[in-house]
């Protein structure tokens, strides 16, 4: 019997169209450099811990989130889920001593061949109701196939890349990188720390939280699309394509992908392994001049 030959799954799908209750994310300047030391970072207002790293924007919702895309899941696959897909629209960077404001809503539930996409949106605002980032974030559930499609998927990225990269860099991980993005992050899922838990999932052991390959592949794109300047960006988003492990090789490739319809500069992203495997694909980032 195959995957595709099994029962249909039976989601949750009473939370889809509702709006979570708001979550308060105090943003102290200790845990912003935590989480610039935990990917790497070398830029001086992330390691000061006046501005956040982009990708720490995934933080102050993580509380809110995690548990719709943990609840929804029949019960026996709740361990099975993967980091699909994330997408950000910033409208101004989290700085230190700052209240956050987080409320999400899962809008659709997509099933595929071998498991199925969550799709949840998250909205981040001041307390006193600022905007600072919306986001999409996708979690593909191994093996679970929803009887039907419901809601709405992932919104789409359109572009045309320039043939070749603009820069390439390859870089290797820390042997502790996802115990430390672990403590940075809170993202305390056994998958990232217990090398027995991971084999009985199917992986050869821990593998690195998607997020934190994500914050490595940006640090490149931010290095050499906005001069290190995290306020000029406007979206950054990426699909998670294959788990990484901290012993792995990456390369990110940063590409011209032309002007948004706003007169935003485009350009597209990815991340392969050594063996040209690629574990982030169809990046794409919009700078401000």
């Amino acid at each position: 019997m195959t995957i595709t030959d099994t029962v249909p799954d039976e989601f949750d799908t009473e939370p889809l169209g509702k709006w979570s209750e708001p979550v308060e994310f105090v943003v102290d300047r200790e845990r912003l450099q935590a989480y610039a030391r935990a990917t790497n970072d070398s830029v001086a207002s992330h390691l000061s811990g006046d501005f956040a790293s982009p990708v720490f924007n995934v933080v102050p919702a993580f509380q809110v989130i995690a548990p719709l895309t943990m609840d929804m899941p029949p019960a026996q696959k709740r361990m099975m889920g993967l980091h699909g897909e994330q997408d950000f629209r910033f409208h101004r960077p989290i700085e230190a001593g700052m209240t956050l404001v987080t409320r999400a809503m899962p809008v659709g539930i997509t099933p595929r061949s071998t498991g199925s996409l969550i799709t949840v949106r998250g909205e981040t605002t001041t307390k006193e109701g600022e905007p600072v980032v919306d986001q999409y974030v996708t979690v593909f559930i191994r093996t679970a196939i929803a009887p039907e499609a419901l809601g709405e998927e992932p919104p789409t990225r359109e572009y045309v890349r320039d043939a070749e990269p603009l820069i390439e860099i390859t870089e290797t991980f820390d042997p502790d990188q996802s115990f430390r993005y672990m403590g940075a992050s809170g993202d305390t899922m056994p998958l990232h720390s217990d090398n027995t838990f991971a084999r009985q999932f199917g992986f050869p052991g821990i593998i690195l939280h998607g997020n934190c390959t994500f914050a490595f592949a940006t640090r490149t794109v931010l290095a050499h699309t906005a001069d290190n300047d995290s306020r000029r960006l406007k979206r950054l988003a990426i699909r998670f394509s294959r788990w990484v492990t901290p012993y792995d090789t990456i390369t990110t490739r940063v590409y011209r992908a032309g002007t948004s319809e706003n007169g935003h500069s485009l350009y597209s992203f990815e991340t392969a392994l050594a063996d040209g495997t690629l574990c982030l694909s169809d990046g794409l980032v919009e700078v401000a001049e």
